[in-house]
């Protein structure tokens, strides 16, 4: 088949690579002059992987094809793009989110170390003791680093003959004819067409809007103070802070820096819209952490990114078929980490016609 795949994030990507090694003629379309797009949730230095999935056990165990895929992917890259730095979890008051995510552990069986918060503290001392319950590390998990593995992939899929077409923006889908029209005045038509646009996919698919909903968010890396620098290398992800804020930190390992992201941070907007930092934004994400973290105004802001994602009302995936062309959200705030299986049963259902048996797998159910 002649399948095109419109939008390069982390599933049109690894759709590309499914189908292309399946043997099917691949072309994959992205809008921005460079991939990743720096304004879309694949572009970023590095993301999140874990067993801990606090009430979405469904979405836990999935995480076993993910490591599979993601191992799959880094034979044929030729060099493996994920730190094992374990993942840790934190809870400040009883039933925040800090304890659903040890709570999921305990249900799937997956073993942790628990600490009171003075170990806590000592083991990790940007943390301060007096500020939650407990914290808990899981082995299982670390950091994947997306701008590599994007720039891995586009390098592997060229190699193997996929065309991909860089600033290309799509302006629309045909369902019937498998066309693409493009912003040039170009038409390109396919056997198949995949829509993997994230948060732009309601622009080419308005009619979806029953499901998904398109949001900011921004990042703030930062400079942690010079004696808190060495226990920041060395430190896990953090899967949640615990309290309120839905906050999520990523380590400076392995030449990243030191990222923080709340989930409380996000608002419903065009993905277009507000892209650029706004004025003290960096601070305002900073001191969300504060608790659990001491000293967190001696942190400095590096620098700001904003994101654009797409939701469910239930935070889980989507898929859809129209005519000649499956649309796949991946996202919904967490998609990033099962992007290698994704793609895998994207391009198995691109053959086989099984929309049913994706959507059921996307859901994990």
């Amino acid at each position: 088949m002649n399948v095109a795949i419109v939008g390069a994030g982390i599933a049109g990507l690894s759709t590309a690579w499914a189908l292309n090694k399946a043997g099917h003629a691949v072309t994959l379309v992205e809008q921005a002059a460079a991939i990743p797009n720096p304004y879309a949730a694949s572009g970023d230095q590095h993301r999140i992987i874990r067993r801990a999935y606090a009430g979405a056990d469904g979405y836990a165990r999935t995480i076993t094809e993910a490591f599979a895929a993601w191992d799959e992917l880094w034979t044929d890259l030729g060099q493996v793009h994920y730190k094992a730095c374990g993942v840790m979890g934190i809870s400040q008051i009883a039933g925040d989110e800090g304890e659903d995510y040890r709570d999921g552990l305990d249900r799937m069986g997956s073993p942790y170390a628990l600490f009171e918060p003075a170990e806590a503290a000592r083991r990790y001392p940007f943390l301060d003791p007096a500020t939650f319950r407990y914290a808990y590390l899981s082995g299982e998990g670390g950091a994947l680093f997306p701008a590599r593995i994007a720039a891995g992939m586009v390098r592997l899929l060229r190699e193997r003959g996929v065309t991909i077409r860089e600033g290309a923006a799509v302006i629309s889908v045909d369902p019937d004819s498998g066309a693409l029209s493009f912003a040039d005045g170009g038409r390109l038509a396919f056997d198949r067409i995949v829509v993997t646009a994230g948060a732009w996919t309601l622009r080419l698919l308005p009619e979806l809007a029953d499901a998904l909903k398109t949001y900011r968010t921004g990042v703030v890396y930062l400079d942690p103070p010079d004696d808190l620098k060495p226990a920041w290398a060395a430190a896990p992800c953090i899967v949640d802070v615990g309290g309120t804020v839905d906050g999520y930190v990523l380590p400076a390992v392995d030449g990243t820096d030191l990222k923080l992201g709340a989930g409380v941070h996000k608002v419903p907007m065009a993905p277009d819209l507000d892209r650029e930092p706004r004025p003290g934004e960096g601070e305002i994400i900073r001191d969300y952490f504060a608790p659990p973290f001491a000293r967190i105004a001696e942190y400095g802001v590096k620098r700001v990114a904003s994101c654009a994602y797409t939701f469910t009302a239930d935070h889980k995936f989507l898929s859809r078929r129209t005519g000649r062309v499956l649309v796949v959200s991946a996202c919904s705030g967490h998609g990033y980490k099962f992007g290698a299986a994704v793609g895998r049963r994207v391009a198995a259902a691109v053959e086989s016609g099984d929309d049913a048996g994706l959507l059921a797998w996307l859901r994990a159910e």
